[in-house]
């Protein structure tokens, strides 16, 4: 099963608003992390995933952004009130460096009636970890962030019953979009994934793990997207020819996606043909520039396309 990673920002959560029926369809499991403490358009995209019955899990003491939502606020506001309507929905705790054990201890034993998913972000102590949690039967998945849950420490969280997942960040972010190459290596863990011990695996589509609050001044505008080779996944970066000053965004966004309008209508194309990549084609037709957030939510969701593709002629 994949495992998308995704921050609550306007357009992640728009994306998985507008998906949910696809999300549902190809048993793909999105993990949240909230980062706006108005909780409006979360409470939107939880309700359409609840309507459509998909898996996910809300990550209750989040730790991204200058100032990390209250766990608090999440836990009362979005879970404990509205319990009896959330029948799809696993509660995400995050272990981190600084962590104290008995807080997650606490809450499993406060929420018998919640399924937890356990986060291992930077927690070291796997054995006293794996003491202090083991009999409750409410933790169904451990989620291991790559790089921040070693092999051993994984091994203590081995228990029949509960899915392990790890979450793998294929993208390379640059400071500048005009230092993106024309294409790189994405990642090959949807292949490899079982060689790891894992169930299911994730990513932080074409986001990467490095957390803003806004980007800069678009000195360059980049389109990202992911696609398969021989099953490998590449990224392609489609970059604007204007790369020296922040003005003209829309023209630029317009010389990106004629670059992968061309790279998509060339014969044996590698670029899956996916609903966004169908929305892409459409813009440049009508030569419209919808806005960056709006490119990153297609972007987004062309990656999530290509691994529900993926995963349905692998099984």
């Amino acid at each position: 099963m994949y495992y998308p990673y995704l921050r609550g920002k306007q357009f992640e959560l728009i994306l998985l608003r507008d998906n949910a029926e696809f999300l549902a369809k190809n048993n793909i499991h999105p993990i949240i992390e909230p980062v706006k403490s108005d909780f409006t358009a979360l409470t939107r995209s939880m309700k359409a995933m609840n309507e459509n019955s998909v898996e996910y899990t809300l990550i209750v003491n989040p730790v991204a952004g200058q100032k990390p939502v209250p766990s608090s606020s999440i836990l009362t506001e979005l879970i404990e009130n509205e319990f009896e309507k959330l029948k799809t929905i696993s509660v995400g705790y995050m272990l981190h460096a600084e962590s104290n054990i008995h807080d997650l201890v606490e809450l499993l034993e406060k929420h018998p009636d919640f399924n937890f998913s356990i986060l291992h972000y930077g927690y070291t102590n796997g054995k006293k970890l794996a003491a202090a949690i083991d009999g409750y039967e409410n933790i169904k998945i451990h989620v291991f962030i790559d790089g921040f849950a070693g092999k051993l420490y994984q091994r203590y969280l081995k228990k029949d019953g509960i899915k392990r997942v790890l979450i793998r960040d294929g993208f390379k972010p640059q400071k500048k979009n005009a230092h993106y190459p024309s294409n790189e290596h994405f990642s090959d863990l949807h292949i490899t994934f079982p060689d790891e011990g894992m169930d299911g695996f994730g990513d932080y589509l074409i986001v990467g793990d490095d957390y803003t609050e806004t980007g800069g001044p678009a000195y360059a505008v980049a389109i990202h997207l992911t696609y398969l080779d021989d099953d490998d996944m590449f990224i392609y970066h489609f970059i604007s020819d204007q790369t020296d000053s922040p003005t003209d965004p829309g023209g630029k966004f317009l010389e990106a996606l004629a670059k992968l309008v061309k790279k998509v209508n060339k014969p044996k194309s590698l670029i899956f043909r996916s609903r966004a990549c169908a929305e892409y084609l459409k813009l440049y037709k009508m030569q419209h520039y919808p806005g960056l957030g709006y490119v990153k939510k297609l972007s987004m969701q062309h990656h999530i396309e290509l691994m529900a593709n993926f995963i349905s002629r692998e099984s």
